[in-house]
C-alpha cells in the first residue's frame, strides 16, 4: 500500500508540456500530460495519486531534459473516466493505450501499487523496454501484519459512500499517525484525497493477494524478461525493504538498489539520477 501524496521538493519551472487524452480499449478516456524530449518514459503512480497530486509532476520535470515523460490520471481519478466494472486488466489496457500514444514502446516507472501495475502490464506482453519499480507494497514475510482487514474496512467505507473514512483507514494502514491524519483533514489536500477515495479498492485489487506474508513466487512474473530495477529507501519500513529485495531476486533480469535517506515518499531529486542512467541503458550505481 502507499501514501505518497505529498513532497516538499522544489523543482525548477516546468518545461513545455501538453495535455491530452487517449481512449482505452473499453472506451474510457485517460488523461495525460507529456513533458520533455527524448525516449518515452511513463510514470505510474500509486494509491490516491494522480498527475497533479503526488510525486509524478515533479519527477516528470526532473527527467524532462533527457526523456519525453508521460504522467497520467489512472482511471477514476482526475480528468480520466472510470469505465464500467473495474478489473486490473482495464488498467493494463489504459497503459497500453498510453504506450501507443508514446510511439509504440516505453520505459515505465511504477511507484508503490503503480509498481505492481507496471509489472502486470509487462507480464501481459506490453512493449515495455525497461521497468523501474519503487517499493512495490508486497508483504513477503512476517515483518508486518497482512492487510486483508484493512482492505475490508476500505471496501466497506467506499461501498457506503463514506469517503473520508476510506481515506482514514488507508492512511492508518500505511502508517500515518493519527495526528498526521488530523492535520491533513484540515488542509485543502483532504478534499482532493476524498475525491478519489472510490479508487482505493482498485489498488486493493492490484496488491491485496500479494500482502499475505508469503514468500514471493518466482513464477509470479516469470514472463517479465526485460531489465527491471527494484528500489527502496533506506528509511522505509523493513517490510518494504525486504519486499524490494525479494522482487529483484524473483525477476529474470532484476537489479536491486537502496537509496540513502529516502522513505516511501521518495524525492524526485533522489530517484531521477537513478532512472536516467537506467533508462539510458547504463549501469546503476548503488547510492
Amino acid at each position: 500500500m502507499d501514501a505518497a501524496v505529498h513532497s516538499s521538493l522544489a523543482i525548477p519551472a516546468r518545461p513545455q508540456s501538453r495535455s491530452g487524452h487517449v481512449v482505452s480499449s473499453d472506451g474510457t478516456p485517460i488523461a495525460f500530460d507529456r513533458t520533455g524530449e527524448g525516449a518515452p518514459v511513463i510514470l505510474v503512480t500509486g494509491a490516491l495519486c494522480s498527475r497533479t497530486l503526488g510525486p509524478g509532476a515533479k519527477l516528470a520535470r526532473a527527467l524532462a531534459d533527457e526523456f519525453t515523460v508521460f504522467t497520467y490520471d489512472r482511471r477514476g481519478r482526475g480528468d480520466s473516466g472510470d469505465g464500467g466494472r473495474y478489473a486490473v486488466e482495464r488498467e493494463v489496457e489504459d497503459l497500453e493505450a498510453l504506450i501507443r500514444e508514446a510511439g509504440g514502446y516505453a520505459f515505465v516507472y511504477g511507484h508503490s501499487s503503480g509498481a505492481v501495475l507496471a509489472l502486470e502490464a509487462a507480464a501481459h506482453g506490453l512493449p515495455i523496454e525497461r521497468l523501474a519499480l519503487y517499493e512495490a507494497p508486497l508483504i513477503v514475510d512476517r515483518s508486518r501484519a497482512t492487510t486483508e482487514s484493512d482492505w475490508a474496512r476500505i471496501d466497506a467505507a467506499v461501498a457506503e459512500e463514506r469517503r473520508g473514512d476510506a481515506v482514514k483507514s488507508f492512511l492508518r494502514a500505511v502508517g500515518v499517525p493519527p495526528l498526521g491524519i488530523a492535520v491533513m483533514r484540515c488542509l485543502p489536500v483532504w478534499a482532493r484525497l476524498t475525491a478519489v477515495a472510490h479508487t482505493l479498492p482498485y489498488d486493493g485489487a492490484i496488491v491485496r493477494e500479494l500482502q499475505h506474508g508469503e514468500p514471493l513466487s518466482r513464477s509470479r512474473w516469470s514472463s517479465v524478461r526485460v531489465p527491471a530495477l527494484a528500489v527502496h529507501g533506506r528509511k522505509s519500513p523493513l517490510w518494504l525493504q525486504g519486499a524490494t529485495r525479494a522482487l529483484a531476486g524473483a525477476l529474470a533480469k532484476g537489479e536491486y538498489l537502496s537509496l540513502e535517506g529516502q522513505t516511501h515518499d521518495v524525492s524526485a531529486r533522489a530517484i531521477a539520477p537513478v532512472l536516467g542512467p537506467f533508462f539510458g541503458g547504463r549501469a546503476t550505481i548503488p547510492v
